[in-house]
């Protein structure tokens, strides 16, 4: 009998010991099965790089540039279908690169990896052995051979049906991803345990890329998409709130970092919040479109029409704002509006030799950075956002230059991060709404 209860005690000594060992794994990996929400640092992708701000502007322009490109690329294709009603093909560009990079780590046991924040699309996806063709990263590629949670997605999957572009093979969901610059990302739709931080995600459905072409992706190992459609990450977490807040360009890249907050760890009771609405866009349905409805420079409301930054029917027009854009672009007419009204108003002559690529630029009095510049307020639905100075005209003394972070475009617009750093930008997708409150971006 004695022998008998002390086989129970050794049992239940055992038993003990693995609920307290699952107890212990499980809190020290916070695994997450209702997704309340994480935070993650973003660094920008010229960190390291120990650039001068305006050289920092500079690359960032011309990677800015690019995109815009490649959106009004993703537009343009998306109105062309919507006019040909016996085609249903979806949008098979998207707009690829980005600013600013998160750290998040892939399968069982998990592998970090730098990827492109990108609120212009959808599909999370990175680089996957065995490559076909593959571009330099500076972490291993992800090995799905090594990983025991890994697993390919089927074809009757409705998120390989959401795919713009796939097939079957082996009745397992292949994608293609191209790019307005001919960069691409092919490969196969699977699942796997994503971790965020400390939090680990199970099952979250990614792009496994084994043929990976064109120099658009150099900065990261691949891209996380936080757009509104159904393979975005912010999606397939069912998380209605995001945010993120971006750091000036004037600080110091290589020390100051930015801010990723997702689901309830992106608080909207702020005391000096404004919100405006988010429209939608049936042919291009991932995008956070903004109704903007004017500009004002100073004391003077610009004379733009109406429909400059309406969507059209067509899905043509309208604003979207993008955390991979570098600076706003404005529809051509109403930018030349800015221009002229900024060149009468702010005291200092016009700098027509600058090298900068900004179409504005003023010659600065000798070793000062301080200038009066008018106000600059832009007119959302229900939120005027009067824009700190910083926000959108930069100086540099050395140069003898001040200049304004605006350009033009052909059709779209789009709110660029420079208007939007230092400022809590919070994306309510129940709600609908988009909300800005101003804040100190480093110091969060």
């Amino acid at each position: 009998m004695a022998s008998s209860n002390f086989a129970y005690y050794i049992l239940f000594l055992f038993l003990s010991s693995i609920l307290f060992a699952l107890q212990v794994s499980s809190t020290s990996r916070h695994v997450v099965n209702n997704h309340k929400g994480f935070r993650l640092s973003l660094k920008h992708v010229d960190s390291g790089g120990n650039f001068t701000k305006f050289e920092r502007l500079q690359r960032a322009m011309a990677r800015g540039k690019s995109r815009l490109q490649r959106l009004s690329l993703v537009a343009n294709f998306a109105t062309l279908s919507s006019k040909d009603e016996t085609n249903d093909v979806k949008s098979t560009i998207h707009a690829g690169n980005g600013e600013f990079l998160m750290q998040i780590s892939i399968g069982s046991p998990s592998e970090s990896y730098n990827a492109i924040m990108d609120t212009g699309s959808d599909l999370i996806w990175t680089q996957c052995k065995p490559c076909k063709e593959c571009f330099d990263q500076s972490t291993p590629i992800f090995d799905p051979s090594k990983s025991s949670t890994f697993e390919k997605i089927s074809c009757s999957n409705k998120l390989c049906e959401a795919l713009p572009m796939s097939s079957c093979g082996d009745s397992n969901c292949e994608y293609m991803y191209t790019y307005g610059d001919y960069s691409s990302s092919e490969g196969f739709l699977a699942s796997e345990t994503f971790t965020f931080g400390k939090v680990s995600i199970p099952n979250v459905a990614f792009g496994c890329g084994n043929d990976n072409e064109g120099s658009g992706f150099s900065q990261g190992a691949g891209l996380v998409g936080l757009g509104r459609g159904p393979l975005s990450l912010v999606s397939q977490l069912h998380m209605s709130r995001f945010s993120y807040c971006l750091t000036s360009i004037n600080e110091d890249a290589d020390s100051t970092s930015s801010t990723l907050l997702m689901g309830s760890m992106a608080r909207d009771d702020y005391n000096n919040i404004i919100t405006t609405p988010l429209v939608k866009n049936p042919t291009q349905p991932s995008f956070y479109y903004l109704s903007l409805k004017g500009i004002s420079v100073g004391d003077t409301q610009l004379a733009i029409k109406k429909s400059t930054f309406s969507l059209n029917k067509d899905g043509s027009g309208g604003m979207i704002i993008d955390s991979g854009t570098t600076i706003t672009y404005l529809e051509e007419s109403a930018f030349s509006l800015l221009k002229k009204e900024f060149s009468l108003q702010v005291n200092l002559a016009v700098d027509d030799s600058s090298s900068t690529g900004l179409d504005l630029c003023f010659k600065l009095p000798s070793n000062t950075n301080n200038i009066q510049v008018p106000k600059l307020i832009f007119h959302f639905e229900g939120a005027d956002m009067d824009l700190p100075a910083e926000n959108y005209m930069i100086a540099d003394s050395r140069m003898g230059i001040a200049c304004l972070a605006m350009g033009s475009s052909s059709g779209m617009s789009i709110f660029g991060n420079v208007q939007q750093q230092n400022m809590m930008v919070i994306h309510d997708l129940d709600k609908e709404t988009l909300s800005f409150v101003p804040k100190q971006c480093d110091e969060l």
